[in-house]
C-alpha cells in the first residue's frame, strides 16, 4: 500500500495534534515496512526525527491552483505519488473524493461549547459535510466515547467509525531530576476547555497550607483566560520534546481538570512518566482506575492535598499510572489504523 498522511499539523509547535501525526506516521513506517507512506503538505512541516525509508516526504503546491489545496492541490500530489489512500489526521480529507479517504476525529469539541473555540469555524462547517455525505470513506477516534458521539450527532453508519486509542510516546519515561520547590504540573494548550481558572482556585486554596508551585506548560492561545502573575505560579510556555520526561517526572501530581477531552494524551504521557495523575472524568476512559477524578475546585484541592500530604497514596497513583500506560502503545494504533486503511479501500466506491 502507498498512503498519504497529510502533515500540516507538524508544522504546529506542540501540541496533541503534532504528536498524533509524527507517532502515528512512525509507526506504521515501522510496523508495515513493505508499505510506503508519504507525509504531505500545502504548509511547511518538519520531519519526525529518525523516520524509516519507507516514511517519505511529500510535496506541496506547485501552482497558483493547487494552493487551493483540499479542492485540486491534494488531489495532484497523490496523482503524482501514486498514493492508494489519504488520510487526514486533523478533521478533513480532500473534497473531492478520488481516492479512499480515512478523516480523524479527535473530539466533539467544535460543536458543543462556542466559548471552548475562537477559531473553529472551519472545522465546525467543514468536518460535518465531510462525514455525512461519505466524502470521507472512514473515520478514526480515539476513544469509544467519540466515537459514539460521531455516531449520533453525524448519523454515521457503525462501521464506517473505529476507535483507535493513542499513546504516549516510547521515548518517555521516569527520570531522575535535580531537588527543586514542589509542584503540581499543568501541560497542554492553555485555553477556555481546559478549565485552568479552577486549578488556579485549587492550588492557591493547597498553597494556604503548604508551599506547593504550580506550572502551567503549553503553547498559550489567544483565548486563554486571563491568569494574573502571582508568587509560585509559572507560565514557561512551550516546552521541548527533550524536556518532557523530566519535567513530568519531577511533578508532585499532573493535574489536568479539562472540561471535555476526546482522549486527554498527556494524562497517558504523565502516567508514563511515573507522575500521580489528578484529572476530571473527561479522560476517565483513557485513565482508567489509575488517575483520581475530581470535577469541581473542592474535588480538585482535596485530591492536591492528598497529593501533597499522603505519600502513600501518591506512590500508589504512581504505579498504577505506569501499569496503565503499558496498556498503550503507538505500535496498536498503527496496526488498528492500517486496518482502517484496508477497510477503506475496500468500502470506496461502493
Amino acid at each position: 500500500m502507498r498512503a498519504a498522511i497529510e502533515a500540516a499539523t507538524l508544522g504546529l509547535s506542540s501540541g496533541g495534534l503534532a504528536r498524533y501525526t509524527a507517532e502515528l506516521s512512525l509507526a506504521l513506517a515501522r510496523c508495515f515496512p513493505d508499505d510506503e507512506f508519504f507525509l504531505i503538505s500545502n504548509q511547511p512541516f518538519r520531519m519526525p526525527p529518525a523516520c524509516p525509508p519507507n516514511l517519505k516526504r511529500g510535496g506541496g503546491p506547485r501552482n497558483a491552483m493547487e494552493r487551493r489545496w483540499w479542492l485540486w492541490g491534494i488531489a495532484r500530489e497523490l496523482g503524482r505519488i501514486g498514493a492508494d489512500l489519504i488520510h487526514g489526521p486533523d478533521f478533513a480529507v480532500p473534497y473531492i473524493p478520488r481516492l479512499p479517504s480515512v478523516l480523524t476525529l479527535h473530539d466533539l469539541s467544535p460543536w458543543m461549547d462556542p466559548s471552548w473555540h475562537f477559531a473553529a469555524q472551519r472545522v465546525a462547517r467543514r468536518t460535518p459535510v465531510l462525514l455525512e455525505l461519505g466524502i470521507a470513506t472512514m473515520a478514526l477516534t480515539h476513544s469509544e466515547a467519540v466515537r459514539k458521539q460521531a455516531i449520533e450527532r453525524f448519523g454515521l453508519r457503525p462501521e464506517r467509525v473505529v476507535a483507535a486509542p493513542a499513546a504516549a510516546a516510547p521515548w518517555l519515561h521516569p527520570v531522575e531530576t535535580a531537588p527543586r520547590t514542589p509542584y503540581f504540573l499543568f501541560l497542554g494548550t492553555l485555553e477556555p476547555r481546559k478549565n485552568l481558572p479552577a486549578l488556579v482556585d485549587a492550588w492557591r486554596a493547597v498553597r494556604r497550607r503548604h508551599p506547593i508551585d504550580l506550572v502551567l506548560a503549553g503553547r498559550r492561545r489567544a483565548d486563554c483566560p486571563p491568569i494574573p502573575e502571582e508568587p509560585g505560579l509559572h507560565m514557561p510556555g512551550g516546552v521541548q520534546d527533550g524536556d518532557l520526561s523530566g519535567l513530568y517526572s519531577g511533578a508532585l501530581a499532573f493535574v489536568y481538570p479539562s472540561f471535555y477531552e476526546g482522549f486527554g494524551l498527556p494524562v497517558l504521557e504523565a502516567m508514563q512518566c511515573g507522575a500521580c495523575v489528578i484529572a476530571s472524568r473527561a479522560v476517565a476512559e483513557t485513565g482508567g482506575d489509575a488517575a483520581a477524578y475530581a470535577d469541581s475546585v473542592e474535588d480538585l484541592t482535596r485530591a492536591m492535598l492528598r497529593a501533597v500530604e499522603e505519600p502513600a497514596w501518591r506512590a500508589e497513583r504512581r504505579a498504577r499510572g505506569l501499569a496503565r500506560a503499558r496498556e498503550f502503545s503507538w505500535e496498536r494504533t498503527a496496526r488498528i489504523t492500517r486496518e482502517v486503511y484496508e477497510e477503506a479501500r475496500k468500502r470506496f466506491g461502493g
